[in-house]
């Protein structure tokens, strides 16, 4: 089996792959003729690629997630690499290959990550913060055993958004302890809280996202988490006017800092700033760190990286 990572232009390859996006184009020629636009995958990273000569039944037979086997060559795009399919089929179970080999996932087990992120919360002192979380986790079910943190930004993997809640954590008990006058409750059950309701906006299938729900194109996980307290402080006789739900609100409300980036408001307490700027490095670091392992063995720099400013990242020789 060929890695992704390793592909080299003119290299001929066979193998199997998870296609992870399918979309039916159109070239520029006269008259248009259709085509499909994939991404294949594997635990090593993805390559864009194009099988021209598809039929109408090849137009409806590939959809993502899915396993196929492919034949084709790599090629050279705009100085990236770009695979060019001559054939495609569906795997079949006789050709002894699970998809879930395929899908890139969290370095940590997902059952591991949750019991962290409920042990994380049954260490808050605040029993009423207790509840609430309680009452979220109850309407995300099992989802946070494998659902990503998003479609493409970062953690954008199986139990990605357990992953970045955990790392998230972490890095809030160095902060707490090295600045005691935060509130640890607050910001613990701010981490836990702010993209929870990503489990709501994202439909999303072994840790690939195929679409944005109903609900999240016109409400989107902020507003969601949000009303999920308040339906929570409701449910189990709390005051939603009292000054702890609203500073968890307005926690959520104000992590992403800026309206054009989703939040309504600034963060204005410091348990919101800290909040803030801990998922900030945690999903920055995670985008740098998934561009650089992810990189063709070919190459010394990423593509750009939409998450970082649209900047493009240099593997160091060391690395």
């Amino acid at each position: 089996m060929t890695l992704i990572q390793s592909f080299t232009e003119g290299q001929e390859v066979t193998g199997h792959y998870l296609l992870k996006s399918a979309l039916v184009k159109q070239t520029n020629s006269t008259p248009p003729k259709d085509y499909l636009d994939l991404i294949l995958a594997d635990t090593s990273g993805e390559i864009s690629a194009k099988f021209w000569d598809a039929s109408s039944v090849d137009k409806e037979a590939f959809f993502a997630p899915m396993l196929v086997k492919v034949r084709g060559v790599v090629q050279l795009y705009r100085d990236r690499l770009q695979f060019k399919i001559n054939k495609i089929r569906p795997a079949t179970d006789e050709d002894g290959f699970n998809i879930t080999d395929f899908v890139r996932a969290a370095p940590v087990p997902p059952n591991d990550l949750v019991y962290t992120i409920k042990t994380a919360a049954s260490s808050i002192d605040d029993v009423e913060l207790q509840v609430i979380i309680e009452h979220c986790f109850g309407k995300v079910g099992d989802k946070l055993m494998h659902y990503p943190a998003a479609k493409g930004m970062h953690h954008a993997f199986y139990a990605g958004l357990a992953y970045h809640m955990v790392r998230m954590l972490e890095l809030a008990e160095f902060v707490c302890k090295q600045r005691p006058f935060l509130n640890r409750d607050l910001l613990v059950a701010g981490i836990i809280l702010h993209d929870i309701a990503k489990t709501e906006e994202l439909t999303a299938e072994l840790g690939i996202v195929s679409e944005y729900s109903f609900t999240g194109k016109l409400i989107g996980h902020i507003p969601l988490a949000a009303s999920w307290i308040t339906e929570a402080a409701i449910t189990h006789g709390m005051d939603v006017n009292s000054e702890k739900i609203v500073l968890l609100q307005h926690m959520i409300l104000a992590h992403h800092n800026l309206p054009e980036w989703g939040s309504t408001v600034q963060p204005q307490i410091p348990e919101a700033l800290a909040l803030h700027l801990i998922d900030q490095m945690d999903a920055k670091l995670q985008a740098a760190e998934d561009a650089i392992s992810m990189m063709p063995n070919t190459e010394n720099w990423t593509t750009p990286v939409r998450a970082l400013e649209n900047k493009a990242f240099y593997r160091a020789k060391g690395e």
